[in-house]
């Protein structure tokens, strides 16, 4: 299979300039709303698809960097200066001779595909300098024409596709035109050209013997006008077509199950002729439960022989399909360096229990905390001590569970993150919270814990700095457990009843307003 290596995209959407390498297999793009996921693969799926019409109907105004249209309007009205759209797919080495070449963004020899958005200086460079001289607020679009090439600057046309992909959006999966057109790209991959023409032929043939025989007696009735089947390219047998499945077509189902079936018939074994190279999935966790979003990970795990490109905001997606596997955008850290988590960090977020990972991934400052109780309280503390937020702050806080400090501190480590990681001494803090941690941190990251062994948990230290409180709120008729016993074996509730009842009079204890001055410096 011509798997795709690299991806380059010079004034493409909301990227100026942008190279990402690609794995063989499975490859998961993450990043917060508006950073280019969607552009990525629709980068992709333009420049493989070939589609000039599609091209069109976007409008090269909406694909053309804005930025860049708006540096070319402040500067000298000059050709040469016209900015470009250029994709590059770089594609892993095979026999094809006619992908091979040096036309691409490095200028070394390769193979790969090329979509370029250029201005037609050739044909219209005078009225192009013209409209700017009567104009210099109006950008020239309309003077734009879309070009795809190979690498060695053959034509690549829509109907010679080197790489099979099919793109399934779940944001318009339920539309008529994306089931019309996911079903008409499916049957091409399981059809070679003359089966889908003779097929055709049969369909209209079927068609027009319908309309002679069973249409025939009506038509006698009639004087001047008589009825007839549409036998044009709108009516014909790929706009005809439906995936059903238990004999109902999958658009009368709901969205999530569309989006399951549609990702389940698309990775199922071909043969060499109907072979799906490469599957784009848009945050396929839209729509779907909590269980079938499982299933449908279990299906991409077990995917051979096509390579994934999956954009998504789920942690569970994300971590099942191995963080090695992700690539960061809109971030200031490097799209990639998630390929560098050490074997076991990977795996252990592929077999935990469902977790923050990818908030913890996409965000800059981090308070990581260890229980349901400290995670309740710390946002109240943060808000009394700091006399802010922590969404002003752009802090995430972030409840993990104690075993896994050191996996995020590694991410953390990975990406640039500051992390005030906020965890019990449990009785010994120098070997618990000082020699434990000592290959784990960096700059960016501290371990905070009260020094008292005395003061094991963080229930214990809340308990000793607000005794009155506590004391009154739960001591009443307690006749086996102490107050600070009973706030051990009830953290949640007890740390839910202080928030509510006593926020104003309650204290932080000094680890924890330690913590809060330090993750906002």
């Amino acid at each position: 299979m011509p798997a795709i290596t690299k991806l380059v995209l010079h004034n493409f959407k909301s990227f100026g300039d942008l190279t990402l390498q690609f794995d063989a297999g499975t490859n998961v793009l993450i990043g917060d709303n508006e950073t280019g996921k969607s552009s990525v693969l629709l980068a992709l799926d333009l420049a493989l698809s070939a589609s000039r019409s599609r091209v069109e109907t976007i409008g090269y105004e909406a694909l053309l960097n804005q930025s860049a249209v708006r540096k070319f309007l402040a500067g000298p009205a000059r050709l040469d200066l016209l900015p470009e759209v250029i994709v590059d797919i770089f594609l892993e080495a095979g026999d094809d001779q006619g992908l091979y070449g040096r036309q691409n963004s490095t200028g070394a020899d390769s193979d790969g595909l090329r979509m370029a958005i250029v201005p037609l200086v050739e044909d219209f460079g005078g009225t192009i300098l013209e409209l700017l001289r009567d104009n210099k607020e109006s950008f020239p679009y309309e003077y734009y024409a879309v070009q795809f090439s190979t690498f060695s600057g053959a034509p690549h046309v829509s109907y010679r596709r080197p790489v099979r992909h099919l793109l399934i959006d779940s944001s318009r999966i339920d539309t008529e035109y994306a089931a019309r057109e996911y079903t008409r790209t499916v049957f091409g991959f399981h059809t070679q050209v003359p089966d889908r023409h003779r097929l055709e032929n049969q369909y209209r043939q079927g068609k027009e013997g319908f309309q002679r025989d069973n249409l025939k007696e009506l038509n006698a009735t009639l004087v001047e006008y008589q009825f007839a089947l549409r036998t044009s390219v709108r009516s014909n047998l790929e706009t005809d077509l439906v995936i059903t499945k238990e004999g109902i077509p999958i658009e009368n189902r709901g969205k999530g199950e569309q989006c399951f079936i549609k990702t389940n018939f698309a990775l199922q074994k071909h043969d060499a002729r109907g072979s799906l190279h490469a599957l784009l999935l848009e945050e396929p966790e839209n729509h779907l439960s909590h269980t079938n979003m499982k299933r449908l990970v279990e299906r991409l795990t077990r995917t051979q022989g096509t390579q994934l490109f999956i954009a998504t905001h789920s942690s569970h997606i994300c971590s099942r399909l191995d963080l090695r596997r992700a690539l960061l955008l809109g971030t200031e850290q490097k799209a990639g360096r998630l390929k560098d988590l050490t074997e076991s960090t990977a795996e252990f977020f592929m077999k935990a229990p469902d977790n923050n990972v990818l908030e913890f991934a996409l965000s800059n400052r981090v308070i990581l905390v260890e229980g349901d109780a400290e995670f309740i309280l710390l946002e109240h503390f943060y808000n009394k001590h700091a006399g802010t937020t922590p969404q002003s702050d752009n802090v995430h806080i972030i409840s993990i569970g104690g075993t896994s400090f050191k996996r995020y501190l590694e991410l953390g480590k990975l990406l640039g993150i500051k992390v005030a990681a906020i965890r019990d001494n449990d009785h010994d803090h120098q070997q618990n919270c000082v020699e434990n941690y000592k290959a784990s941190l960096y700059d960016g990251a501290r371990i905070f814990a009260d020094e008292s062994n005395e003061r094991s948990t963080f229930e214990i230290g809340l308990y000793l700095d607000n005794q009155k409180i506590c004391d009154g709120l739960f001591g009443g008729a307690r006749k086996t457990l102490t107050v600070q016993d009973y706030m051990l074996k009830n953290k949640a509730d007890v740390a839910f009843e202080l928030l509510t009842k006593k926020p104003e009079e309650l204290v932080a204890p000094a680890y924890i307003q330690e913590a809060i001055k330090w993750i906002r410096a």
